[in-house]
């Protein structure tokens, strides 16, 4: 089985835990976490832009990405939503199956 954290930040706290709620109704994730006080700065449309965010920090398989991604950008009120997958390359074993039977 592969593992992945999902990163994706949001303006609003609790459009985060709605997100959050609907994708483990779905079963395209195990766990949230959501991390308050992100200062982010990027560019956008030519413009250095400075916004206080959430970070939501988000378990699944990485064989679910793909749905879970479409998921996100349906859900999502960004026009371009942050939504980057990183491998998980070693966790605790009883975590891992815990998060794999969370999952569909």
């Amino acid at each position: 089985m592969n593992y992945s954290v999902i990163l994706c930040t949001i303006n609003d706290k609790d459009k985060a835990k709605e997100i959050a709620k609907i994708l483990l109704e779905l079963r395209l994730i195990a766990c949230a976490n959501i991390v308050d006080n992100v200062c982010s700065l990027y560019r956008w449309q030519g413009e250095i832009c400075e916004d206080d965010e959430y970070l939501m920090i988000l378990k699944s398989r990485s064989d679910l990405f793909n749905e879970l991604k479409d998921k996100i950008t349906e859900l999502h009120p960004y026009e371009v939503p942050e939504i980057i997958s990183l491998d998980v390359e070693h966790g605790s074993e009883s975590y891992l199956e815990w998060l794999n039977g969370q999952l569909k």
